[in-house]
């Protein structure tokens, strides 16, 4: 029981991506969580841009509302490294993620060239580092750092002390990554883990595996993943950061009903898994 009750939750930005960041705060604080996750930039074209980097009202406003609520700020996204990527042109959202009190900021691969990656991660860390923050490489099959394992190699060469990996359960399935592979590697690379829960039966195509993972997740315990394990074999002391996006539910519940249940649910399954 301990362990449980001692976990940070954070909301993150994915559940609720219907609000704005200054309303992702008031969810969070309002559904009872600790942290809460914020997108600086937009992870597809398609999403909504939120003028919130740089000394904007938006920024201010999120500003006001962490001070009034308590609710600190865990993770910052979406950073992607291509191989065009000029990493000096992400300084300003990163230097907005550390005037909010981010910790992390999330990056995904998306360069073929692993090297050159581990390169890009680098001077991202560089960079990050003044300010505070840890650019985290999130492993995605369909992205450039596939399963925990090529992207624990990418971290590794990169050689930076602020650096690490985000495991999230949905993409650590669909990966075929094994809990042998995670409790392999270095407890530091992992400063926070993500949370959901998804069938158990692996998609057949991309479509279907991008959908799943961006629009249509499960409530944590309700679905096939492992999650028990993924927890057991890293730290136990990790802030989790619950990230399921589930657009037909969204259709009937708002984000703080939605969130109450994903943090009542999550809760459920750390019980489950450490009264083993």
């Amino acid at each position: 029981m301990g362990k449980r009750n001692s976990r940070a939750l954070s909301l993150s930005a994915l559940t609720v991506l219907e609000l704005s960041p200054p309303q992702m705060v008031e969810c969070a604080a309002e559904a009872g969580y600790d942290f809460v996750g914020l997108r600086l930039l937009p992870a597809t074209d398609h999403e909504v841009r939120h003028e919130i980097v740089g000394d904007t009202p938006m920024r201010r406003e999120t500003l006001a509302r962490l001070r009034d609520t308590g609710v600190r700020v865990l993770d910052a996204e979406i950073l992607r490294v291509k191989p065009d990527t000029d990493v000096a042109a992400y300084a300003p959202m990163l230097e907005t993620a550390a005037e909010l009190g981010a910790r992390y900021v999330l990056v995904a691969g998306n360069d073929p060239d692993e090297a050159r990656t581990a390169e890009r991660l680098a001077q991202l860390c560089d960079l990050a580092a003044p300010l505070g923050l840890t650019p985290s490489l999130e492993p995605m099959p369909w992205t450039d750092a596939k399963d925990i394992t090529q992207a624990a190699r990418i971290v590794k060469a990169a050689g930076r002390r602020n650096t690490g990996l985000i495991v999230d359960p949905i993409h650590f399935d669909r990966a075929r990554s094994s809990t042998e592979e995670l409790r392999a590697l270095p407890r530091e690379y992992f400063g926070y883990v993500q949370f959901c829960d998804a069938p158990a039966e692996r998609p057949a195509d991309l479509d279907t595996l991008l959908y799943q993972a961006r629009c249509e997740r499960m409530i944590p315990g309700e679905g096939g993943l492992d999650l028990g394990g993924i927890l057991r074999a890293l730290p136990d002391d990790l802030p989790i950061s619950i990230e399921v996006p589930m657009q037909e539910w969204a259709k009937t519940a708002g984000a703080v009903e939605r969130a109450r249940r994903l943090r009542e649910a999550t809760l459920a399954v750390l019980e489950r898994t450490y009264a083993l």
